[in-house]
């Protein structure tokens, strides 16, 4: 079964069952807090080496001590990225190659929610900047680091709203009809074509490198009381947030995602409940848009001509 053919359950999964990591480095995107500090916290538990990828470095180097409290001795480093800002992903790439001769797990995991409209430095809409192009510059820079990784991963965090979303080509930038929530489900729509048209590519390629997606279904993270203003910030920050499970367990289907022996490349892994709301982590659906190669080629081009980031290999047929 494929990840778009449906579900297929799972014997449950947890963090115990993360296979060892020592000597595995691991760049997680937005480690300061939420899914991306749960995740940077139990590669470390596991013995990875794990370097937090924050746009605050004085909350980064909170979260270490918060990691370190609980495992004296982790193996962590806090460095600079803005996803926003392409300027900021180059630099942050630049240092990673000077420093790190390979590098095993990118989990491509932050991102913002439903700000009132603004833009990016380079001047795009700040949604799809930070969670769609921010994300492909990092992934296509950093490629050469993975392909010389140990079972190398790049775990590219969607959401269950991806399914609600389509990508309108002619208003990226929401300059016609900008709506909070309506371009950050295309934020995540953009995640998954990417994720799913990496694969084809690295398939296509012959490249050791796998990609696959996860989504936390409902979990309680500073997204959603930072970004959403008004009746937004009011429904996902209080009215639901009794009904979301906690950081840990949304974090599972990106840590089975990156560290599970018998996850496949093209996977989308997500909770085992309900709606995909909650639960243990198991293959889910990704929606036919996200599967559409037309528009993974289309996704593709416009991203590098934005970005100005080409991978190294050549294009899926």
């Amino acid at each position: 079964m494929t990840a778009q053919d449906g579900k297929q359950k799972m014997p449950r999964w947890t963090a115990e069952q993360i296979p060892d990591q020592t000597g595995r480095v691991s760049v997680v995107t937005g480690a300061n807090s939420g899914l991306g500090l749960a995740t940077a916290r139990a590669l470390a538990r596991r013995g990875g080496h794990v370097i937090l990828a924050v746009r605050d470095e004085e909350k980064g180097r909170r979260a270490v001590a918060d990691i370190s409290a609980g495992r004296p001795g982790a193996s962590l480093e806090v460095r600079r990225l803005d996803l926003a800002d392409l300027d900021s992903v180059r630099a942050f790439s630049d240092a990673l190659h000077t420093d790190h001769a390979r590098l095993d797990t990118l989990v491509n995991n932050a991102g913002v929610m439903a700000p009132p409209r603004s833009a990016s430095p380079q001047g795009h809409e700040l949604q799809f900047a930070c969670n769609h192009l921010g994300h492909f510059a990092l992934t296509g820079l950093v490629l050469d680091l993975l392909a010389g990784g140990r079972d190398p991963r790049v775990v590219t965090v969607t959401s269950v709203n991806h399914r609600k979303a389509r990508l309108r080509f002619d208003d990226l930038n929401g300059e016609r009809d900008y709506g909070p929530m309506g371009f950050y489900d295309r934020s995540k729509l953009a995640n998954a074509v990417f994720g799913h048209e990496l694969h084809r590519r690295l398939t296509a390629s012959g490249s050791p490198v796998r990609s696959l997606l996860a989504h936390p279904g409902y979990t309680a993270t500073n997204l959603q009381t930072s970004g959403p203003t008004g009746l937004v910030k009011l429904l996902f920050g209080r009215v639901l947030r009794p009904l979301a499970q906690r950081p840990g367990a949304g974090a599972l289907p990106q840590l089975y995602a990156a560290t599970a022996p018998d996850a496949r490349g093209g996977d989308l892994i997500g909770p085992d409940g309900p709606g995909e709301l909650r639960g243990g982590p198991t293959r889910v659906a990704l929606a036919p848009a996200a599967v559409d190669a037309a528009t993974g080629r289309r996704l593709w081009e416009v991203s590098e001509q934005l970005t100005q980031v080409r991978f190294p290999f050549a294009a899926a047929e």
